[in-house]
């Protein structure tokens, strides 16, 4: 601790020599994220103005490198270039590790060949090849060329892999020791690759024929005796993923079993590379933020900056096909015409049952899609789960049923019509429990995203059948309702 003040000391004076006021980390307890943010993008905007390189640098020292990455997505090129010009290729790395995706794309394409080089040297294998992917075919070629042999064969193999399977999410950085070592040799080869790897918390065990046979954690290394062999001392119950597992079921496994970083095998149970849970971290907040604008019926490639032409076109084929399917809604509603014209107060309730229908189908939608992607929903015998969400919906209508039937009354005094509505509520409630429930599984047995389509398929089901009961019955009941 006094190590960390007297750092403190000597950046607090060196930021007094060089008249630079420090940009604080550590905001107070009532200052936002967007306010740190925003005082980061404008101090930094200020120094660039300056050109003065020891106030550029003082200002880079004392902020995070993801706050850095933040504020330069408000730069403009030109002090990107000359901010590049100033910080080492390691800072650089830093902060491409953590930008997003646009930033990095747009400092790649300021940055020349070599100057990317060597900026690679500070960055792990996985962060690379993402920044790759994204890259122009001949220039990625051109990066790929330059680099060592070692790491080219690493690239191009990694660049293989889906990016969304657990070969593209891998680093081939990590430390590996042989099952008949000692204790003692195996430390010897921690220290000797620990500076060059990202991971060492975990230690893995190979045997003979270069399979992955167990895992020893850094700390049991530690507090084992030197001339204990590995194969005594480790733990052979490796949980471990194949490169072609998608990212989401990585995740499900990391989270199933508590772990911080998981080892990717081919058939030959052979170490191709690890997931560490940084990593894991993103592929669930990827995930995540993909169900939720799939389940609005938008891409994922969409954001509040994209141009406008491009929102129309990610947005308007599912509105197409959303109107396509409200049509058949409009059939059942003409079917019943004369029904409704002579009863106008129908026209006035029938929002009310389509509305209730598909705020309840999306319930039941959104419960059902995590537990797909949590695993918790299998494509085998659901009854059970079926049969309850039929006696959620029954309740539910019920409830709701009972508000909407009194309002009516009171709005029309006719008793049968409270009763329709009642009737209409319960059955279309149940109807958006089943297909809240089948739709997305019937979707994801046929090997689509069962978050695409659903609420679609979920609105027509419960606008079809909702209508159907409740005209159905009031023009069953029409003689009780002209009275």
């Amino acid at each position: 601790m006094s190590i960390f003040f007297r750092k403190v000391g000597e950046a607090m004076a060196e930021e007094e020599k060089n008249n630079v006021e420090p940009v604080s980390v550590t905001p107070e307890t009532d200052t936002t994220k967007e306010d740190v943010e925003k005082a980061v993008l404008t101090r930094l905007q200020e120094v660039l103005a300056t050109k003065d390189d020891v106030a550029v640098k003082a200002v880079v020292d004392d902020v995070h490198p993801v706050d850095l990455a933040i504020a330069l997505e408000d730069i403009e090129d030109r002090d990107i270039i000359y901010l590049a010009t100033l910080l080492s290729d390691a800072t650089l790395a830093d902060i491409l590790e953590q930008a997003d995706e646009n930033l990095q794309d747009n400092v790649m394409k300021l940055l020349d060949v070599n100057r990317i080089i060597q900026i690679f040297h500070f960055m792990s294998k996985d962060d690379i090849v993402d920044i790759l992917g994204d890259m122009p075919a001949n220039r990625r070629k051109a990066i790929v060329n330059l680099m060592k042999f070692g790491d080219q064969q690493t690239i191009r193999n990694l660049l293989g892999y889906d990016e969304n399977s657990a070969g593209g999410i891998m680093t081939t950085e990590y430390i590996t020791v042989r099952n008949t070592m000692t204790v003692s040799q195996a430390l010897e080869k921690v220290k000797e690759i620990a500076p060059k790897t990202e991971e060492i918390n975990t230690i893995y065990v190979l045997n003979e024929k270069k399979q992955l046979v167990g895992t020893i954690s850094i700390r049991d290394l530690l507090v084992a005796k030197n001339y204990d062999l590995i194969k005594d001392v480790m733990d052979d119950n490796v949980v471990a993923t194949e490169p072609e597992t998608d990212q989401e079921e990585v995740a499900r496994l990391v989270s199933k079993y508590d772990l911080h970083v998981i080892p990717v095998v081919n058939k030959r149970k052979g170490l191709l590379g690890i997931i560490t849970v940084d990593d894991i971290i993103d592929v669930i907040e990827e995930e995540n933020t993909e169900d939720m604008l799939k389940l609005g019926g938008v891409s994922k490639e969409e954001s509040i900056d994209s141009s406008f032409s491009e929102s129309i076109r990610m947005r308007l084929p599912w509105l197409t096909i959303n109107l396509l399917t409200a049509f058949l809604a409009a059939a059942t509603v003409a079917l019943f015409q004369g029904t409704i014209s002579q009863v106008v107060a129908l026209a006035a309730a029938m929002p009310i049952v389509a509305g209730m229908g598909g705020n309840a189908g999306t319930q039941t939608l959104a419960i059902v899609v995590r537990g797909i992607a949590l695993g918790d929903v299998k494509l085998g015998d659901n009854k059970l789960k079926i049969l309850k969400e039929l006696l959620v919906g029954c309740a539910d209508g019920a409830v709701t049923g009972v508000i909407a039937a009194v309002v009516l009354y009171f709005m029309y005094d006719n008793l049968y019509l409270s009763l329709i509505i009642f009737v209409a509520m319960i059955a279309n409630l149940m109807i958006a429990g089943f297909f809240g429930f089948v739709v997305p599984v019937i979707l994801k047995a046929m090997n689509l995203d069962p978050a695409v389509a659903s609420s679609i398929f979920i609105t027509t089901a419960t606008d079809v059948f909702g209508f159907f009961v409740f005209l159905g019955l009031a023009q069953a009941c029409l003689p009780y309702l002209l009275r």
